[in-house]
């Protein structure tokens, strides 16, 4: 099919990234916090310490605050992440847009195939201003209580919650709640300064799985435009 065949959407992508980014953030949050709730700070700890790799199946549900009288917008779409630590991780939106986010650890990479366009940014500048950098390799609860204050939220939809707030103010992502079934990560809900909110639920959740060198790995496809930020 044709672009021109294909159903419309914006073409500008600054706050698409942004957004993607701050889920990224959010993913890598849930990654250090994931037994809080649960077992405590040991086990926590025990969890950052002992767990590599990870990978998920996920749906995704954003949620915009109405503007001007009208009803809030929602968005949904669904793929899967992967992780290994030190900071890297791949996301693979599948539906209703194909597009993939790979961190190798130095280049944050976002390509939308529909649009066959890459865009390129310094890791570190990327994530910069977030303390994803951080949150994916930490070593220990200190080191993540360090940018964040974690404390138990009450249950919900089954599932128990730990609430995580960065104490940086300068940022765009204002809290995240990290949803546990038992032991296992079950969901993430993303809220931003803008009022903007992502619910992120997962299945098939492994952790520690094998996951090959070209899993964050990523070459921009032949003719692709390649934008650099």
């Amino acid at each position: 099919m044709t672009r021109a065949g294909r159903c419309a959407r914006p073409q500008g992508h600054p706050k698409e990234f942004l957004l993607k980014k701050k889920i990224a953030t959010a993913i890598l949050i849930a990654v250090s916090a994931q037994l809080a709730s649960a077992d405590g700070l040991k086990s926590l700890e025990s969890f950052m310490k002992g767990s590599q790799t990870g990978r998920a199946d996920f749906t995704q549900v954003v949620t915009s605050p109405p503007k001007d009288g009208q009803v809030a917008r929602t968005k949904t779409s669904s793929g899967t992440f992967e992780f290994q630590r030190p900071g890297r991780f791949r996301f693979v939106y599948k539906k209703p847009f194909e597009q993939t986010i790979v961190a190798d650890g130095q280049t944050l990479w976002l390509y939308d195939a529909d649009l066959n366009q890459v865009t390129q940014r310094a890791q570190a500048q990327a994530l910069g201003s977030t303390p994803a950098a951080l949150l994916a390799s930490a070593p220990d609860l200190s080191a993540l209580r360090a940018d964040f204050t974690l404390e138990a939220a009450p249950d919900q939809d089954g599932l128990q919650w730990v609430l995580a707030r960065p104490k940086a103010k300068d940022g765009q992502l204002q809290s995240v709640r990290v949803g546990f079934a038992g032991e296992q990560l079950a969901a993430l809900d993303i809220l931003d300064s803008f009022g903007q909110r992502s619910a992120i639920r997962f299945t098939g959740m492994q952790s520690n799985a094998a996951l090959p060198a070209a899993t964050f790995q990523f070459k921009p496809p032949q003719g692709a435009d390649v934008v650099k930020q």
